[in-house]
């Protein structure tokens, strides 16, 4: 599995009309159904009374086949999402997900034409979406004297380490997310600092 991938920094909006229908594509980070569902019920308040609401998402890495979605609306089956889901994963950006709001304009687009109308938007966005890098990291802990603290703290921030808590006591427990890549140097530059008495354990 790659250790980062390139999520969403900003929310994409592109609106297009195709043969009479208004088309509203809108691209966000998504890290579950319950984000989508959350976006989808806004959206909803924002452009009331659309004939479709529909969606797709991948959740998780851009190869995630578990943390899917996707929903045609009352579309003709596999017209909408389908193809919706198909142009994200093309895009290799992960956590992503985007509804698409159809305002009917009269005109039957047929199911090859809902399914270009559909990822038009989608695939004119993609290349315009800001992304940022997501850095895969793996939880530990580390216990240390009061003195060693700072000293620690400093050696942390060189392995892009995220520190979620710290609890004091007659020690310090550290507690924290480390990148895969940087786990045995940590523990080599540790042991140096501490002539062998410190080490990070990680929560595999």
């Amino acid at each position: 599995m790659s250790e980062s991938y390139l999520i969403p920094a900003a929310d994409l909006l592109i609106e297009e009309e195709i043969k009479h229908s208004r088309f509203i594509s809108f691209l966000f980070h998504c890290q579950s159904l319950e984000d989508l569902k959350c976006v989808l019920t806004n959206l909803k308040a924002k452009y009331p009374g659309a004939n479709h609401y529909c969606y797709a998402f991948v959740a998780g890495a851009p190869n995630d086949s578990v943390n899917i979605g996707s929903s045609d609306d009352g579309e003709p089956s596999g017209s909408a999402g389908r193809p919706m889901l198909a142009a994200l994963q093309g895009a290799n950006i992960g956590e992503l997900g985007a509804i698409v709001i159809r305002y009917f304009g009269g005109t039957k687009l047929g199911v090859g034409g809902l399914v270009r109308a559909y990822s038009s938007g989608i695939k004119q966005a993609i290349p315009q979406l800001e992304t940022q890098l997501k850095q895969l990291r793996y939880p530990a802990s580390l216990v240390c004297d009061y003195h060693q603290l700072k000293d620690i703290e400093h050696l942390l921030s060189q392995f892009d380490v995220l520190i979620e808590d710290k609890q004091f006591s007659d020690k310090i427990v550290i507690k924290f997310m480390i990148p895969k890549a940087f786990k045995t140097q940590l523990n080599t530059d540790l042991a140096t600092m501490s002539k062998g008495l410190l080490k990070a354990i990680y929560d595999e």
